[in-house]
């Protein structure tokens, strides 16, 4: 965690005040709604709590830590721990959602990388939260038994995408 923040910190981008939007702040799959004629149009954005304003690439890395690729199954992967639908047929690449979404909105993802690895870390540090309350017996739900090892994993390919990075 301390090399990841480190790395952060000393890659932190400029965000000019003016290119600032809403950022949900958890943009993925299980936070929209599809229109049942027509799944590729998203009809609705859900659970908004964790708004704020900022840097909009905080959302395009969190939705890209998600956003999981066939064969993407193995733990020396930078996309093995959060798994999705994504990576089934039919589904953009991640590629195809960098240039999609610089092609439609003009700003350069040169960086994505960072939110990448940012997104990662955060999630990383979410589970943390939830998996102290679990060992502090705050929560009994067994699906939180195993998630120091999740927070070790997430880490780790924080770090790798990171170290792999030419930013």
């Amino acid at each position: 965690m301390d090399e990841v923040i480190a790395w952060l910190n000393d890659r932190i981008p400029s965000s000019p005040a003016n290119e600032a939007t809403i950022v949900h702040n958890d943009f993925k799959l299980d936070n929209i709604m599809l229109d049942e004629a027509a799944p590729a149009r998203v009809v609705a954005v859900l659970d908004w709590e964790m708004r704020t304003v900022g840097d909009p690439l905080i959302d395009v890395g969190l939705l890209l830590a998600y956003w999981t690729m066939r064969g993407s199954e193995t733990p020396s992967d930078p996309n093995s721990s959060l798994r999705a639908i994504t990576h089934g047929p039919g589904w953009l690449t991640r590629e195809e959602i960098i240039d999609r979404y610089e092609s439609k909105t003009g700003r350069d993802l040169s960086r994505i990388v960072f939110y990448e690895t940012f997104a990662r870390f955060k999630v990383a540090v979410v589970i943390q939260q939830i998996y102290f309350r679990y060992a502090q017996g705050q929560t009994s739900d067994e699906r939180f038994r195993h998630f120091d090892a999740l927070v070790k994993e997430l880490t780790q390919e924080a770090l790798a995408l990171a170290n792999d990075s030419r930013i």
